[in-house]
């Protein structure tokens, strides 16, 4: 072959390898664009928790939990905030009521750590005349909606099945005198306080339950007693490590000061309709983690 064909011949392969190279690399570049893509949609269309730790997709399943957390908020703590002023079905009603200790919600667990924000079969929706039921112990709309899909919705309940159970856990639960309605400010250690729930409460254990405290003044926040899925009291796991929730010997609780008429609450009252209660209990606050409180 002359040396102008081999030429010819050698330039012609050298073109066709750099264009495959090229055609194979924006081949590549797309794919990778592409995948890129399908990448972030799938994260907009992920919950949060899934967002924030792909172990979660595996482990935040409806219904798959050790153990129910009832988190009981002490009100007069949230109403003597900087935040409660305006708030009139709260902290600053017209008809003098003051609350004691209120539902903040009902928490699946794990022995270690815990789900929350799970997909359901169905959009986490929680129809107007379930919210409206629920106001006379969580008078708060927005809390109510916020429960369910946050945690509600990894009990593998319905909201109708989850707030009923939240309710009977919530009314098993007697409320001791001395917290009904302190007209004085009480300073407390975490454990003055377990003592005073158990001896309200026999069929609760110290492992059953924890106390939280914090904020200004260290102030008595919340206690969390756990059941078992069937609503049973039982062992709390690690969630509820009474040095990491409240490790101070000493808390600052704010007096609840009612000035209703029908101040003199009694837990026997809880069973009767709301407008009948003497002194309904108070309503949780949102908090921005609520897994801190």
């Amino acid at each position: 072959m002359r040396p102008v064909a081999l030429k010819f011949l050698a330039a012609t392969v050298c073109a066709l390898t750099i264009a495959g190279a090229t055609s194979f690399a924006q081949d590549r570049n797309w794919n990778r664009e592409r995948n890129w893509e399908n990448k972030q949609r799938q994260d907009r269309n992920a919950w949060p928790s899934e967002r924030l730790n792909p172990q979660a997709q595996q482990r935040n399943v409806p219904g798959e939990f050790d153990y129910y957390a009832l988190v009981l908020s002490w009100s007069p703590s949230y109403c003597s905030g900087t935040n409660s002023g305006d708030d009139e079905t709260q902290c600053n009603r017209r008809d003098g009521r003051r609350f004691n200790f209120i539902l903040h919600g009902l928490w699946p667990q794990y022995n270690r750590g815990y789900p929350e924000s799970c997909r359901t079969s169905r959009r986490p929706f929680v129809p107007q005349p379930l919210i409206d039921s629920m106001l006379d112990i969580m008078p708060s709309s927005r809390l109510v909606i916020h429960e369910y899909r946050k945690h509600g919705t990894c009990s593998g309940l319905s909201p109708e099945g989850y707030y009923e159970t939240a309710r009977r856990m919530f009314e098993s639960i007697r409320i001791p005198d001395r917290y009904r309605n302190p007209m004085e400010v009480l300073f407390m250690s975490p454990d003055q306080v377990e003592a005073d729930i158990i001896r309200a409460n026999p069929d609760l254990r110290p492992d059953m339950l924890a106390v939280a405290c914090g904020g200004a003044g260290n102030r008595l926040k919340e206690i969390r007693i756990c059941f078992s899925k069937d609503g049973k009291p039982q062992s709390c796991g690690s969630n509820e490590e009474q040095r990491r929730l409240c490790s101070s010997n000493r808390m600052f609780v704010p007096p609840v000061r009612s000035t209703a008429r029908d101040e003199n609450y009694s837990g026997s009252d809880r069973k009767a309709p709301p407008s009948s209660r003497r002194n309904p209990l108070p309503a949780p606050r949102m908090i921005e983690d609520d897994r801190n409180i």
